[in-house]
Order: C-alpha cells, then structure tokens, then sequence
C-alpha cells in the first residue's frame, strides 16, 4: 500500500512539473483565463501585499514538498532541490522572451523561496527526529 502513495505521488509530481512548464511557458495567464476568460489577468490565490508572486511562492513549496517525498524511493536529478531551483530561475528569465509575460524579480524571488522554506522545515524535522 506505501509503494502505491509513493508511486501516485511520484506520477502526481511529474505531472505537476509539467503543469508548471505549462503555465509559465504559455503566452498568457491561462488560470486567469480558465477563472476570468481573460488571458491577461493573473489570479491572486490569497490578497496580500506582494501580489501575484504568492501563487509562485504556493507552487514551488508544494512541488518541492512532493519532490522531497518521491525523493525517499526515486532518487534523480528531477527530484533534486537544486533541479527546482534551476528550472525556476530558467522558466523565469524565459518570460522575457514568451509573448504577453514579463519577466518579475518578486515571483523569482518568490520561488526561491517556496524551495527554502520547504527545505528549511524539511531540515528542522529532520533535526528533532535525532533529539
């Protein structure tokens, strides 16, 4: 039963990193468009002062909190926490270049840190356990 979670969790990673490729790579909000019908308007999960880099920061601490989990059975360079941080650097400096997206420092810096944290509470649970 543990094998079949990890294996639906793993097939639930991979098909959230495409989701992502997806998102970022499309010439347009297409969340925006799916809640609004309007391509250009970017969806804010929850108000705050920073925007629409939240929805970054909720993307990248779950994709790393599911790569940290396939990670325990399936260990590869698509589970690696640095393969995160690379892909959200590289997607970001794409919308420099995909039509109708602009490359923002705040969503950079916001997936960055949806990775930290994770690692970082990744790394105090790990710290307690050997208490």
């Amino acid at each position: 039963m543990k094998n079949t979670i990890l294996k639906l969790l793993e097939y639930v990673y991979y098909f959230s990193l495409i989701i992502l490729l997806i998102l970022y790579l499309y010439p347009g909000s297409l969340v925006g468009y799916f809640l609004y019908g309007n391509l250009e308007q970017q969806p804010n999960l929850i108000p705050n002062p920073i925007g629409t880099s939240i929805n970054h920061l909720i993307f990248f601490s779950y994709i790393t909190t599911l790569a940290l989990i396939v990670r325990s059975k399936a260990i590869n360079i698509f589970t690696n926490y640095l393969f995160i941080l690379f892909i959200s650097f590289v997607l970001e400096i794409f919308h420099l270049i995909v039509p109708n997206r602009a490359f923002e420092l705040y969503d950079l810096i916001a997936n960055f840190a949806g990775v930290v944290i994770i690692l970082l509470i990744n790394s105090f649970i790990k710290w307690r356990k050997h208490l």
